[in-house]
């Protein structure tokens, strides 16, 4: 496999991975956050976003870190989440993935985080801290 080496940044907050009832709509208390990803599905509604500020009621994965990956990409270009993905699962690191339009982010536990950035960083890849 071709490693395409990438820039990422890995920003500063902590997330959460949330699971929603389907239909659900935005709920307010994430209407502010800065980054949120929803995606909804006919099993489920999934909410990547901000830790903080999310009810304890709420079904959700918490402690997260992203990645930011220094897009945009054309579509036609292939193997860029590879680049990333795949030397992190050898590593053993689980994953979380979202992508946009322009651009790819990759979530990782906060307990390996240190790890990760060591082995992107052995893998080729330029990580900057954002603060």
């Amino acid at each position: 496999m071709t490693i395409h080496p990438q820039t990422l940044f890995l920003l500063p907050e902590t997330f959460a991975i949330c699971r929603l009832h389907p239909g659900t709509p935005l709920p307010t208390w994430v209407q502010t956050n800065s980054f949120f990803s929803l995606t909804n599905t006919p099993e489920e509604v999934s909410l990547v976003c901000l830790m903080e500020g999310i009810p304890s009621d709420v079904h959700a994965d918490r402690d997260w870190r992203c990645f930011k990956l220094q897009g945009p990409f054309p579509f036609s270009l292939v193997g860029i989440l590879n680049s990333i993905t795949v030397p992190l699962a050898q590593a053993n690191i689980g994953i979380f993935a979202i992508s946009t339009f322009d651009t790819d982010y990759i979530l990782v536990k906060k307990d390996a985080i240190s790890q990760a950035v060591s082995t992107l960083t052995a893998a080729g890849h330029t990580i900057h801290m954002h603060s």
